[in-house]
């Protein structure tokens, strides 16, 4: 039998899968610089501009959903560069202030409105039952890194892989999955599964672009973005289970559902 954390993931995956092409056409960009990760609001307010806001419960302010955004290092940046070509804070805070308000508009959760930033490390993570990765196209883990997120999803926690494309980017996660779980393997989720139809009845798998690949130079708009090296035209979604069946992580690649 599912748990409810579990139940709750689920619901959570499915809304952001039908989701996942708001934030770029509600509030527009990329990630930002020149604001302060620890109050992302800051940024906009100084602009004129406002995303949805909301208080929490006063009596359990902390029993709510959080949407976690993973900080890693990479081959393009290091930590002590939170913007720039540090591939971790792609379309932050955008998609993160816009999914929090989506699920908190369309579901019954509790939602923090501002989410938050972990870094690896078992103390940060233990919080947060759902934590959201993008881009690691390039990520570079070390061996206790990779030891403290095999331990974090063996205990119950849940990694949500996104915005990756092509064979050569695929390659280098890959490397970094085996590190992580040598002994397993991603399955292939086919359309059939629940958590494509768990809360919204979807069709096909949704194939996200950055709006910026799909008109670029090209006469008829794709979903799809531009590898050299070929492999980046379907989108797959990939999961990792525990021995008990459990998806512990999914992998969402060749679709951007952050934008």
């Amino acid at each position: 039998m599912e748990t409810l954390r579990h139940k709750r993931v689920i619901v959570i995956l499915a809304v952001l899968l039908m989701i996942g092409g708001l934030a770029f056409a509600q509030f527009g960009g990329r990630s930002r610089g020149g604001f302060d990760v620890d109050d992302p609001r800051a940024y906009y307010a100084q602009r004129g501009i406002e995303f949805p806001d909301w208080e929490l419960n006063e009596e359990m302010p902390d029993d709510c959903f959080t949407f976690a955004r993973l900080r890693y290092n990479s081959g393009s940046g290091g930590y002590r560069h939170p913007y720039g070509r540090n591939k971790w804070a792609t379309d932050y805070p955008d998609s993160d202030l816009n999914f929090s308000y989506r699920l908190q508009e369309l579901t019954a959760l509790e939602v923090d409105p501002d989410g938050k930033i972990v870094d690896i490390d078992a103390e940060q993570l233990a919080n947060y039952p759902f934590v959201y990765m993008i881009e690691p196209g390039d990520i570079v883990l070390t061996d206790e890194e990779a030891k403290i997120l095999r331990d974090y999803m063996h205990n119950g926690g849940f990694i949500m892989v996104d915005d990756f494309w092509g064979l050569n980017e695929w390659n280098t996660f890959y490397f970094a999955l085996k590190k992580i779980f040598p002994g397993r393997e991603p399955v292939e989720l086919e359309l059939d599964h629940p958590i494509f139809h768990f809360v919204f009845d979807l069709e096909e798998k949704p194939q996200v672009p950055a709006i910026g690949n799909a008109i670029m130079g090209r006469k008829e708009l794709i979903t799809w973005e531009y590898r050299p090296e070929g492999g980046s035209e379907k989108p797959h979604y990939r999961a990792i289970y525990d021995d008990k069946k459990r998806m512990m992580m999914i992998i969402c690649f060749n679709t951007d559902l952050g934008d």
